[in-house]
């Protein structure tokens, strides 16, 4: 049985689902979320527990045969940097323990795109040394620290560590008042009646749909063998505005969005994750196109909020 910490939140819930239709049994932790979407209703057991109470994490094997870890719960700052340092160190550290008590097989923690900021080379790959500068953000400074934390933890103890540097993800579950992706907000303005802020066409960057990014974690934690330990996981190419508008105008009767031509601050490129040492040791690739992904999260709202 596979563990997914955080297994309710959007890639959390999106894992789970790809590891049960690989054929694996799963059990999700969840602290503040309680519903199960639709998609693993009757797939998954889900265990309500926080994952900064030790006791009740190291619990879990009283109750199942946790044979690999995917660590992805995970909490939103408040005013308190240091209090939101606190939790979620607490929370890997806790997930790590497990880990070790347990003689896990492979044990995966969720960094992100974010440690690349400040390389100039794009695509960015796992080849790059991570550049001492500024991050623009708590949870990429969590994040950063997340990768050495794992991976020294884990040495000499006999559990894989995969380090999961995850792009900009978006798709059924993500929050739609959330300010840190832009296409589920663009859209959820759509779907509201309302006409979305002008945005230049060939604006863009990393982008992954839920499903698929999801599938490609749990294709890391099941390939027979894996020869790094830190991996990209995303879509591996750019999308632009234009594209994901081009998408929603096809589906949506009468929709005009204001797409202004070229780049809004001259010649260049977005930013995106190489995804060759993904594709390369578990042979993923995506199945979801933006055109495809827009039409499949308009059909995923219809029904659903978030």
């Amino acid at each position: 049985m596979i563990l997914v910490t955080g297994g309710l939140g959007m890639i959390g819930a999106h894992t789970a689902r790809a590891l049960h239709d690989l054929g694996h049994e799963v059990v999700v932790t969840a602290h503040r979320r309680t519903g199960v979407p639709s998609f693993l209703a009757g797939r998954v057991v889900v265990e309500s527990l926080d994952v900064t109470d030790r006791d009740a994490v190291l619990s879990l094997a009283d109750r199942h045969d946790i044979t690999d870890i995917v660590h992805l719960a995970g909490t939103i700052p408040d005013e308190d940097p240091v209090d939101f340092f606190r939790r979620d160190t607490i929370g890997l550290l806790n997930a790590l323990d497990a880990a070790r008590t347990w003689g896990v097989r492979r044990f995966a923690a969720a960094s992100s795109l974010g440690v690349y900021i400040g390389r100039s080379e794009i695509p960015w790959h796992e080849g790059l040394d991570l550049p001492s500068t500024a991050l623009p953000h708590l949870i990429v400074a969590f994040k950063k620290a997340v990768e050495p934390l794992t991976t020294h933890s884990l040495a000499g103890s006999g559990v894989q560590p995969i380090v999961l540097r995850i792009g900009s993800i978006w798709g059924p579950l993500f929050d739609p008042c959330s300010p840190f992706e832009g296409i589920v907000t663009y859209i959820s303005t759509v779907l509201r009646g309302e006409q979305p802020p002008p945005v230049h066409a060939d604006d863009g960057g990393d982008c992954c749909y839920a499903p698929d990014a999801g599938r490609a974690i749990a294709l890391l934690m099941t390939a027979p063998n894996l020869r790094h330990d830190t991996y990209n996981v995303s879509g591996g190419r750019p999308v632009t505005n234009g594209e994901i508008g081009a998408a929603l105008e096809a589906l949506v009767p009468g929709l005009q969005l204001d797409l202004r031509p070229g780049r809004q601050h001259g010649p260049g490129t977005d930013p995106y994750l190489d995804i060759g040492r993904l594709t390369a040791d578990t042979g993923f690739t995506p199945t979801f196109d933006i055109a495809k992904a827009v039409a499949d999260y308009l059909a995923w709202r219809a029904d659903n909020p978030r």
